[in-house]
């Protein structure tokens, strides 16, 4: 196995990494905090124009046809730049969805327009209460004269405010089944809800009776066991790349501070905080990269296998690398005016979202045993 990124990938990586920082740098992450898509028009365009937003779209609806372990280059450069916004959302849950689950017709009628940007998709898959256990929801769907007629709730459900297209889980007589919601539909209702990690829009989605569209036929649970799979995936890269960003932050700060006539990086303590941070970041790394292979390339059980034991590290041993960057910066860390608190936030998020570490170590263990 070759864990080394090929020339084109290196170049995507440069190009992702040079766009972020024109386009969307801190100042601009920071405006969108309060922006209920958190994307700007221009970012998103940018975004369809580097071809990033079409990256896991089939060539034959206008994508590039790549895989994951190229989606994982451009998903760690937006972790260390914070980069707001439905990206993974629309561009892996909601292509891949589409992808894994969708008929022809509904490929047709929904991969072209998330492709060039003039739709942004997302998946509502987990429930309140429900831990990341999304293979029962309590939400039904039953069939109507027009189509079919969806009732529960659903949430936190990502960028459900932002999205044009939400992809709806509920049982069915056949299974769960996958329904397309618009979102002014009737008995349709999205609460944004409040987050830790502005960067993250989070919403409840409360549905009575509303309209919706079948996507794809039959039970969807192998097509959509693979499609979490990748999101939780694409949360450990993206943290990787937030991660060591906030340890370059820590070491720049601790070769610059001085007490008692000596940089704090000269002290032992501070060395140990430091050296923990980058195992940390390392070991998530090697399960990431890992994972991103696995999704591409090996069979279901193994993908599910390395994208849980990536999310079970990661969850934990990088939400310590926040908190340990905010004690090396001191009292400095914990202001407004700094950017550490936007990494910190990042890396809590990943803490709780689709699942905590000790449930995924569970779902690992009975994986194992």
């Amino acid at each position: 196995m070759d864990f080394e990124f090929s020339a084109e990938q290196e170049a995507l990586r440069t190009t992702v990494r040079r766009f972020l920082a024109d386009a969307a740098p801190i100042p601009y992450v920071r405006q969108q905090l309060a922006d209920r898509r958190g994307t700007s028009d221009e970012v998103w365009k940018g975004l369809v124009d580097v071809g990033l937003l079409g990256l896991l779209v089939p060539e034959a609806w206008g994508g590039a046809g790549r895989g994951m372990v190229d989606m994982g280059v451009v998903l760690e450069e937006m972790g260390r730049a914070v980069h707001p916004g439905p990206f993974a959302s629309s561009a892996v849950g909601a292509v891949s969805a589409l992808v894994a689950v969708g008929s022809e017709f509904d490929r047709d009628a929904w991969l072209p327009s998330l492709c060039d940007g003039s739709a942004i998709g997302t998946l509502a898959l987990f429930e309140e209460g429900g831990r990341f256990f999304w293979r029962e929801p309590a939400t039904t769907a039953h069939p109507s004269p027009d189509g079919w007629r969806i009732s529960g709730g659903k949430g936190p459900a990502p960028d459900a405010d932002a999205a044009d297209l939400l992809l709806v889980s509920a049982a069915t007589d056949d299974g769960v089944g996958l329904f397309a919601v618009e979102p002014h539909a009737a008995g349709l209702a999205v609460e944004p809800l409040a987050v830790v990690d502005g960067t993250r829009k989070q919403a409840r989605l409360t549905l009575d009776q509303t309209p919706a569209a079948r996507v794809g036929v039959g039970d969807a649970t192998d097509g959509l066991s693979e499609v979490v799979d990748r999101l939780l995936i694409a949360l450990v890269v993206d943290a990787v790349g937030c991660a060591e960003q906030a340890l370059q932050m820590a070491v720049e700060h601790a070769k610059q501070r001085v007490q008692f006539d000596k940089p704090i990086g000269a002290f032992q303590a501070v060395q140990h905080l430091c050296a923990e941070m980058l195992q940390s970041v390392e070991m998530a790394r090697a399960g990431a990269y890992y994972a991103l292979w696995a999704a591409d390339s090996a069979p279901p059980e193994e993908r599910h296998r390395a994208a849980t034991m990536a999310k079970a590290f990661a969850g934990e041993a990088l939400f310590r690398v926040g908190a340990n960057a905010i004690q090396v910066l001191g009292g400095i860390g914990f202001t407004w005016e700094h950017d550490a608190h936007l990494y910190y936030k990042r890396l809590i998020s990943l803490h709780d979202l689709m699942g905590t570490p000790s449930e995924h170590l569970e779902e690992l263990a009975t994986l194992i045993v």
